[in-house]
């Protein structure tokens, strides 16, 4: 039997090619129907509705509170779909709003309750949508790590915020990437500073607000107040968060958990490598499974990796050595990876 560290990916991972997903792949009808009510009790269309609509709309379906229920309902979908016959969890971890995922895949929130977390924080966030992300790598196309870039980056983001007016921030460190957060002042400033790269780069990124940074501190405050502590409890999996910090089952204080998950993890920076890095270090899977929807997360999965020196891999093409070989991650959203393990 092989081990897994599980992977739920965030938002932007539901686009055009994603459409029908959930119809296509989500393995339990009863519990999509509750989820369908949930949305249809705060008067929003449901997930069969989205899912099943005939075309893809960027302004509909990119919305947060569209896009973190359909995101959750994939991610969580695949989840169940693992072949837990052959392939043994042992931890999950998530990217930014892949955090709510990750608390009802590791069993501290029922589904239910980690998708009324999800859709919630998702329905405040687009209310709110207070300042924007934009993407820019500090890595190159053969994805060898130049932590000096990196550094010389963050230098620049820190004397953009440091300017009258201007609010800049990292919001998250995503492998190769940094997607960084702020006022439309301070994310002009940066796109207007940086080097145009790869045709594409610096990225803005569309109904996207400014997440992990000072300037949710609202609505982690609303998120507090409509939702809940008592349906947190202590983890069935050991579960990774955005410090790198493992909530071990049977040892977690639910109310630390819930302060953590509607607090700092909304306001402050969520490391995705250093998530990453912990979770290969710790526990040595066999093969990281990314959950769909999507298949936009893998580069950063594997630039986590080559950042943390895992089986010593420096660069792309170690990687592709290695994935070759041994197929160290699997992503749900290509078929073919699909097949290798889910049942």
């Amino acid at each position: 039997m092989k081990t897994a560290a599980v992977i739920c990916p965030g938002r932007g991972t539901y686009n055009a090619a994603e459409l029908g997903y959930l119809a296509t792949h989500f393995p339990d009808p009863a519990l999509l129907s509750q989820f369908d009510e949930i949305r249809r009790q705060a008067g929003q269309d449901t997930l069969s509705e989205l899912d099943g609509a005939e075309r893809f709309s960027m302004a509909r379906h990119t919305r947060g509170d569209n896009a973190s229920g359909l995101i959750f309902a994939a991610s969580y979908g695949d989840f169940l779909s693992i072949n837990r016959n052959e392939i043994e969890v042992v931890a999950v971890t998530g990217n930014s709003m892949g955090w709510y995922t990750a608390l009802a895949c590791g069993g501290a929130l029922t589904a239910t309750d980690g998708f009324n977390v999800a859709n919630t924080m998702g329905t405040l966030m687009q209310q709110a949508l207070i300042g924007g992300q934009t993407i820019y790598p500090w890595i190159g196309d053969d994805w060898k790590p130049d932590f000096a870039r990196k550094a010389e980056l963050l230098q620049q983001v820190e004397a953009i915020n440091a300017e009258t007016d201007n609010e800049l921030y990292l919001s998250i460190d995503l492998g190769g990437m940094l997607v960084l957060a702020g006022n439309a002042e301070g994310l002009e400033a940066f796109e207007q500073t940086v080097e145009p790269l790869q045709g594409r780069f610096p990225m803005r990124l569309g109904n996207h607000a400014a997440f992990h940074t000072s300037l949710q501190e609202p609505v982690a405050s609303q998120g507090q107040q409509q939702l809940s502590r008592d349906p947190f409890g202590q983890p069935e999996l050991p579960l990774v968060d955005g410090t790198g910090r493992i909530w071990w089952p049977g040892a977690t204080d639910a109310d630390a958990l819930y302060d953590y998950t509607l607090g700092a993890q909304v306001t402050q920076t969520y490391d995705f490598t250093r998530a990453l890095t912990v979770t290969a270090r710790e526990f040595a899977p066999d093969i990281f499974i990314i959950l769909g929807p999507g298949t936009t997360l893998g580069g950063a999965v594997a630039q986590s990796l080559i950042c943390a020196d895992w089986r010593g891999m420096d660069g792309k093409a170690a990687f592709q050595r290695e994935q070759s070989e041994e197929t160290l991650l699997a992503a749900m959203g290509m078929q073919d990876q699909r097949s290798l393990v889910a049942k």
